[in-house]
C-alpha cells in the first residue's frame, strides 16, 4: 500500500466477511411470500442470476416501477442499455425516453444491484414481493445464530492491527450497529477499528461521509483509499472524489482508472 495512504475507509458485508449462505437464506425467505405458482420460476431465475446467465447481474440496476433491468456506467450513473427481465433489449429512443438523467436510487423503485444481498430483493420485486424488509431481518437474525457460521479471513485480524499502526481505519457500513457489533465480535474484529460509521445510507450519502472524514483526518482526497465491494457504494464515489479504492470482486471487470485497483478478496491488499 502506498505511503502517501493515511486513511483506509473499509466495507462490512462481502469485504472483511465473505461467503453466499446468507444470500440463498435470504432468497428462501423472500420466496414464503411468492405466490405458489410462482416459486419455482423464482427459483430458476435466482440460481440463474448466481451463474451469470440472467439479465439481472451485480453491477446492473433494476425499476421496478417499470420491471427493467439497467446497464449502467458505473461511474457516470448514466443507463446505456435497457432490457425486459427476459433480456429483450428496449430501443435507443426508448432509453433515452425513459432514462435521460443520472439515476437516482431509493432501492425501492429504482434498485442498484451491487452485491449479493441485492439478487434475492429484486427477483422478490419481480414476482410481486411489496414488503422484503422483514425477510432481511429474518436473515440477519440467522446470521447471528449457530447455525450460521461466518466464514472469517485468516490472518485479517493481525493485517488490521498491523495497518492501523501506521494508518487511521474506519468502518463505514449500511448495516445498523446492533448488527455491525455482534458481526465484529463473530469476526473478531471488535475494537480493531478507530472509528465505526453505522446506518451509512450508501450510495446516497457515500460522498457527503466521505468528505466528513477527509476534514476530520485532515487529509487530501488521495491521501484516503475506500475498499469495498460494491461498486456503485464504495468505489465510484470515492474514485469521483479523487480518492484512491480497491474493488473486491471475483469476477471479471472492465472500467479503468489510475486510482483504482481491481483485487478478488480483501486479504488480497496485505500481501506485498
Amino acid at each position: 500500500m502506498s505511503n502517501e495512504i493515511e486513511l483506509v475507509i473499509f466495507d462490512l458485508d462481502g469485504t472483511l466477511y465473505e461467503g453466499t449462505d446468507h444470500f440463498d437464506y435470504y432468497a428462501e425467505q423472500l420466496k414464503q411470500h411468492v405466490d405458489s405458482s410462482l416459486k419455482e420460476k423464482f427459483t430458476s431465475d435466482y440460481e440463474r442470476m448466481k451463474t451469470g446467465n440472467h439479465p439481472v447481474t451485480i453491477g446492473k440496476a433494476y425499476d421496478s416501477k417499470r420491471d427493467l433491468v439497467l446497464t449502467i456506467d458505473p461511474m457516470t450513473i448514466m443507463v446505456s442499455a435497457a432490457s425486459d427481465w427476459d433480456g429483450n433489449l428496449l430501443s435507443q429512443d426508448e432509453v433515452a425516453e425513459y432514462y435521460s438523467d443520472v439515476l437516482q436510487f431509493d432501492f425501492e423503485e429504482m434498485i442498484a444491484i451491487g452485491d449479493g444481498w441485492w439478487l434475492p430483493f429484486v427477483t422478490a420485486k419481480h414476482f410481486g414481493v411489496e414488503d422484503c424488509y422483514p425477510s432481511y431481518l429474518a436473515t440477519k437474525e440467522y446470521m447471528v445464530t449457530d447455525q450460521f457460521t461466518l466464514e472469517k479471513l485468516e490472518g485479517l485480524r493481525e493485517n488490521l492491527i498491523e495497518l492501523k499502526k501506521e494508518k487511521n481505519i474506519v468502518l463505514m457500513t449500511n448495516s445498523d450497529s446492533e448488527d455491525v457489533g455482534r458481526l465484529l465480535k463473530e469476526l473478531a474484529l471488535d475494537g480493531v477499528f478507530d472509528h465505526i460509521i453505522t446506518s451509512a445510507k450508501k450510495p446516497s450519502r457515500t460522498t457527503p461521509i466521505f468528505e466528513e472524514l477527509l476534514k476530520l483526518y485532515e487529509i487530501k482526497p488521495e491521501q484516503a483509499l475506500s475498499v469495498g465491494d460494491n461498486f456503485i457504494n464504495e468505489i465510484a464515489p470515492a474514485l469521483l472524489l479523487g480518492m484512491q479504492a480497491k474493488y473486491i470482486t471475483p469476477h471479471s471487470f472492465t472500467v479503468e482508472h489510475k486510482n483504482l485497483e481491481v483485487i478478488p478478496s480483501v486479504t488480497a491488499m496485505f500481501i506485498n
